[in-house]
């Protein structure tokens, strides 16, 4: 049986001109049948990104409706007490709409070599960061000693309003497998197409049975690049090539490109696979386009992704 499916758009570059773009953007999906937003977590770039968790920040404010989440923070990057911070105080802010999600983060990052940060140990680094922060968000007293952290009576205030304050983890290596059995609440794809999702999955079931753990059927999640349009529409041209230069592999088999039955035999493909949860990126090139590309996402996708897979009553 399906779980309930659930279509949220993200961002990675910033595609508009200025802020206000970018709301209207926001104001757009905030009166739409979209179920969240996400951010992808970038420090170092050339190309105009924003900063994910001060877009959570931003959104909690902006938005009533929205969940939101970052797609994935790289916490080796980060110190993981001030995550814990950011996302308690986000998750307060917004009344509980916040969906965290963390990774171990691209070896071919620009980050680790502009900020000479080795990426040998980053995993380990990782691992101990996720624990830090699940008990800071459940636990009063912290005390933590790693090869990376060390703790001695942590402790954070207000917790977040979510009880049980999600945990998404990235990546399908083994490592990151285990790390998911281990930690999280949720798995999200990054590039992974949907015939290379479906064995992730199962995975992750077994490892978290084999950790006495068990994941909610709903909880794993895809992501793809979309356009309404033509495979040889220009503003495809780079975001493609890019693709085909960080994987080898075929862009054709990520991005989905044609009309709404195109993208929702996509859907369909990665739900087949396993996954319910949605980040679709929008191949745009400033406002009028992004906002063009949304609206015919809203009008000719969503819909029948409702109709198609109507959630459980």
């Amino acid at each position: 049986m399906v779980g309930s499916v659930a279509v949220g758009l993200g961002l990675m570059a910033f595609p508009f001109e200025e802020a206000r773009g970018y709301w209207r953007w926001v104001d757009l999906c905030e009166a739409s049948a979209v179920d969240s937003l996400w951010q992808t977590d970038r420090i170092v770039s050339r190309e105009p990104i924003l900063e994910c968790m001060t877009v959570m920040a931003a959104l909690a404010g902006r938005t009533q409706r929205l969940k939101f989440g970052m797609n994935v923070v790289s916490l080796a990057l980060r110190d993981p007490v001030l995550v814990a911070k950011q996302c308690a105080t986000i998750d307060v802010l917004s009344q509980g709409r916040l969906l965290p999600a963390f990774g171990i983060g691209s070896p071919i990052a620009p980050e680790w070599q502009a900020l000479s940060v080795d990426t040998a140990g980053r995993g380990r680094k990782t691992d101990e960061g996720l624990e830090i922060v699940r008990r800071l968000w459940r636990e009063d007293d912290v005390h933590f000693t790693g090869v990376h952290y060390r703790l001695a009576g942590a402790s954070i205030s207000p917790k977040p309003v979510q009880a049980e304050l999600p945990m998404w983890i990235g990546g399908s290596s083994a490592a990151a497998i285990q790390r998911t059995a281990r930690f999280g609440t949720g798995w999200q794809a990054g590039v992974e197409t949907p015939a290379q999702v479906a064995p992730v999955i199962a995975a992750i079931r077994a490892a978290a049975r084999a950790a006495g753990r068990a994941f909610d059927e709903d909880h794993f999640g895809a992501g793809f690049p979309y356009r309404f349009g033509r495979s040889d529409d220009p503003a495809l041209t780079r975001p493609m090539e890019a693709y085909r230069k960080r994987t080898g592999h075929d862009p054709s088999s990520y991005f989905a490109v044609g009309d709404g039955a195109a993208i929702v035999e996509r859907i369909a493909a990665y739900i087949e696979a396993g996954a319910t949860k949605f980040i679709l990126r929008p191949v745009a090139e400033g406002v009028e386009d992004m906002l063009a590309q949304t609206r015919l996402l809203l009008e000719e996708v969503l819909p029948q992704v409702a109709r198609r897979w109507p959630k459980p009553k």
